[in-house]
């Protein structure tokens, strides 16, 4: 599997956020943000029954997940019920339906605390923002 193999469900998760953008009734989801030394922490309560887009990330992060969530990535969808814990490569964007209220947490390496500034450090605006051998490299090593 390369990144060229992630290009259909690419276009579909940015149809999926292009028309969600024209939706009315758009939820404000303010993220509580944490602060240790060298780590960030966002962490989102996202109410049952909500649609949601995530953001590309241009690192590998580890995210934490308590609820119950349908998730549409590169890999297809899953859904996750319960807590989990898991590491998710960079280049990675998600579409996601809660089934009941989730709290999603991203955890990145970084001693930046200025939220403008871990936007630029760590958020891709498209995926050409993510160095393609990266995620080559990640699909077939598995992130070993």
């Amino acid at each position: 599997m390369n990144a060229v193999t992630h290009l259909p469900i690419r276009a579909k998760i940015g149809r999926i956020e292009a028309a969600m953008k024209q939706m009315e009734g758009q939820l404000d989801l303010p993220p509580v943000h944490h602060f240790s030394k060298g780590l960030y922490a966002r962490e989102l309560f996202i109410p049952k029954g909500t649609l949601i887009v995530g953001k590309i990330h241009k690192y590998e992060c580890l995210n934490t997940m308590l609820g119950d969530i349908s998730v549409l990535t590169e890999e297809g969808v899953k859904r996750l019920t319960g807590f989990h814990t898991f590491t998710s490569a960079p280049g990675v964007k998600r579409v996601g339906y809660t089934h009941k209220d989730t709290i999603w947490i991203c955890y990145h390496a970084s001693g930046e605390t200025n939220l403008e500034k871990l936007e630029d450090e760590l958020i891709a605006k498209t995926y050409d923002d993510v160095a393609l051998d990266t995620i080559e490299i990640e699909a077939l090593t598995g992130g070993a």
